[in-house]
């Protein structure tokens, strides 16, 4: 186990081997485990509510704008701001996924977010999608259980995709903006921006044709390069 846990944290984030059994993650792990029991639990609420509620998940600071009157009018405050997330969902840490808003991801997510997860805007997610950021070394002496190191790869979801249900995205794949990815797909590589892929692994399926102008950016962070 290492000494230092500042160290360890950074080596998570970066992708590289870190220890995930340690006192302090394991802490943060429960805390996303308490917040994520909150939020499935809260099919009834409010959109209020459940914004509330997923910011508590990934530890969004943000302060809520005021309250209105009209609750259709108070629930159109977050239609830009936040995502629309079905539950139930699953997450290991929360801190590590961040989902811009008019996003949909329908129920059943899982998420492990050893490494930063980013979705764009306007992206939607069928039932049962899975982003894994984290992996663990292939050799069963160095995996050695639970005792041994994990690593892993950030994702990036550009703007306006649709993941099929039962996907699962792998780490460090990038899949750019507008793109088809089928259901029951597993994607290992890279996804170029415009393109439908499907299959185990995935491969492009074809370009599609848009009208939308395919020279506008991203409005989430930057990601890798993309390639076939």
């Amino acid at each position: 186990m290492p000494a230092d846990a500042q160290e360890n944290h950074r080596c998570m984030l970066a992708g590289e081997p870190y220890y995930a059994n340690t006192p302090e993650l394991s802490a943060v792990r429960q805390r996303c485990k308490l917040a994520i029991k909150r939020f499935n639990a809260c099919e009834d609420s409010t959109r209020r509510r459940q914004v509330e509620l997923w910011r508590d998940i990934v530890q969004d600071t943000r302060p809520l704008p005021p309250l209105l009157s009209d609750p259709e009018a108070d629930a159109a405050q977050f239609s830009t701001t936040d995502p629309f997330v079905e539950a139930p969902v699953c997450m290991d840490y929360g801190t590590q996924v961040h989902i811009a808003g008019g996003t949909f991801i329908n129920a059943n997510s899982t998420w492990i977010d050893t490494c930063h997860i980013y979705v764009g805007e306007r992206v939607l997610f069928a039932p049962n999608v899975s982003c894994y950021s984290g992996t663990h070394p292939l050799d069963p002496a160095v995996r050695d259980g639970l005792a041994g190191p994990e690593m892993g790869g950030e994702i990036h979801i550009e703007d306006d995709c649709w993941i099929g249900g039962n996907a699962i995205i792998l780490p460090g794949v990038t899949i750019g903006r507008g793109s088809t990815v089928g259901a029951g797909s597993v994607v290992t590589r890279n996804v170029p921006p415009f393109h439908v892929v499907a299959g185990n692994p995935a491969r492009i399926i074809r370009k599609m044709e848009t009208t939308m102008d395919q020279s506008a950016t991203t409005t989430m962070d930057p990601a890798s390069e993309t390639s076939e």
